[in-house]
């Protein structure tokens, strides 16, 4: 596999993490530091962890996808996270790996042999990030964090009365990027004070602070009303989907009054919306018009474009400043070739998977990507760790 620099370039190079984890968010920490030059050596119980064998899994159902995706560029070993042995393995594993060791990611908060307190008594620079549930510590996951917030009660077509859950975890995805710029803060403090760091990371708390950051709780408190379901249309501007003569559906945004005038233009319903604006005394170049009279507007648009071929819509909407992009299965995207042409992606020989397209870090340094090797073979370097943990 192509990874660009080597390791001794990246930003984190030098550091050196170890991950008792499981799951989304705390994997996906570990292998954002990965990709970012650390050295990270995921733990996991004899046998792995429950995500072990999580799917998707290959076609031979041997191999999790899904495991060997968020585990990408890092070591692993395993230990039986019960015993005294298998505990103090662990411990040495964090406080004995050299200056650009002591850190601890771990979703499995909670345990004294793994404490922060415990590992500071050891070493007391030690970094530890604890990810969790629920605010007060309780067991929670995704799905469950997203139920209480209120996010699936706004979610959904107009016309379906329940709850509709998001397919992405978006709270773990969220909450495993905090955990990766948390714990890079918390180095560089150390770097410049000497002091460790006890950080505490609830996934609860990731999907409140969003919520309330992006205003959804913040208008009841103020407003005294909740954000309304708007289905496929964007809140608080004009967006919406359309449908062609050929069945395909685009997403259309005219989030400026530039972007509105070509989308008037391109449908040529100059006349049409003139006569909307005079009759409704409104102006549709603000936003809060656009969104306010959206049902008109929609029934003009989908009119227009459900008249036209899906070709013609394409070239249209290119040319125009109207922010669009067709609807298109995973299956869509992989077959454009898009990924083939986009240098975040290169080559990855991931054994139990095969040879397939893998992402590096979305963030592009001086133009390039970093990338991560290959997941390891679950326990691959259990031997090595076993015998010294500051083996480099």
């Amino acid at each position: 596999m192509t990874t660009g620099r080597s390791q001794v370039s990246r930003p984190l190079a030098g550091v050196r993490v170890v991950e008792v984890s499981s799951f989304v968010a705390s994997p996906l920490c570990g292998l954002t530091l990965a990709q970012l030059g650390a050295e990270v050596i995921r733990v996991d119980p004899t046998g792995g962890a429950a995500d072990v064998h999580r799917w998707p899994l290959t076609d031979d159902g041997t191999t999790s996808i899904y495991w060997t995706g968020l585990n990408r560029g890092k070591k692993s070993i395993t230990a039986d996270l019960r015993s005294p042995d298998g505990q103090e393995l662990i411990r040495r594993l964090v406080v004995e790996s050299g200056c650009g060791g002591g850190i601890l990611v771990t979703n499995a908060a909670g345990r004294d042999w793994m404490s922060h307190e415990t590992l500071a008594a050891l070493r007391s620079d030690v970094i530890t990030v604890e990810l969790c549930g629920l605010s007060d510590g309780s067991p929670a996951v995704d799905y469950t964090v997203n139920a209480g917030i209120g996010f699936p009660m706004i979610t959904g077509p107009l016309d379906h009365a329940g709850p509709v859950n998001h397919v992405l975890p978006a709270w773990d995805v969220i909450c495993g990027l905090y955990a990766a710029v948390s714990l890079t803060a918390a180095v560089r403090k150390r770097e410049h004070s000497g002091d460790g760091s006890r950080i505490r990371l609830a996934l609860e708390d990731t999907a409140l602070s969003i919520a309330g950051t992006l205003g959804y709780l913040t208008e009841p408190q103020v407003n005294s009303t909740s954000r309304p379901a708007t289905g496929n249309d964007v809140y608080g501007t004009y967006g919406t989907d359309v449908t062609t003569a050929d069945g395909d559906r685009f997403m259309i945004v005219a989030l400026t009054a530039r972007h509105f005038r070509d989308l008037v233009r391109i449908t040529g319903t100059d006349g049409v919306v003139g006569a909307l604006e005079r009759s409704l005394d409104v102006d549709f170049t603000t936003e809060a018009d656009r969104f306010t009279h959206r049902d008109v507007l929609n029934a003009l648009f989908r009119t227009w474009f459900a008249n036209q071929p899906t070709e013609r819509v394409a070239e249209l909407l290119e040319e125009s400043s109207v922010l669009a992009q067709r609807y298109r299965t995973f299956d869509e995207v992989v077959a454009s070739g898009a990924l083939a042409a986009n240098p975040l992606f290169t080559d990855l020989d991931q054994p139990g998977v095969g040879t397939y397209l893998a992402a590096g870090l979305p963030a592009g340094f001086d133009g390039e990507h970093f990338a991560a090797g290959p997941a390891p073979t679950l326990g691959a370097d259990t031997p090595t760790w076993a015998d010294d943990p500051d083996t480099p």
